[in-house]
């Protein structure tokens, strides 16, 4: 699946990653200033269990429920 990846600053100097299907904008809930675009039209398996470089658990189940898939607080990255 091709995606667009942004990222959002968080405390410590993580960051928390959100990606979106290619072309696609973020969902109106998930819309804050903070996101900054980070890379476009990416390949990355959403069948994959983990997107490790982006602490993102379950990429397609998340991308089918919600339309995007987001880091866990638990896994923001360094």
């Amino acid at each position: 699946m091709r995606v667009d990846i942004y990222r959002r600053t968080e405390a410590e100097g993580k960051f928390s990653h959100l990606v979106v299907p290619e072309g696609r904008p973020i969902p109106q809930e998930a819309i804050n200033t903070d996101w900054e675009s980070e890379m476009s039209g990416q390949e990355l398996d959403e069948s994959a269990a983990h997107w490790d470089d982006f602490g993102i658990a379950e990429p397609g189940r998340q991308i089918s429920e919600k339309g995007y898939a987001i880091t866990s607080v638990k896994e923001q990255t360094d």
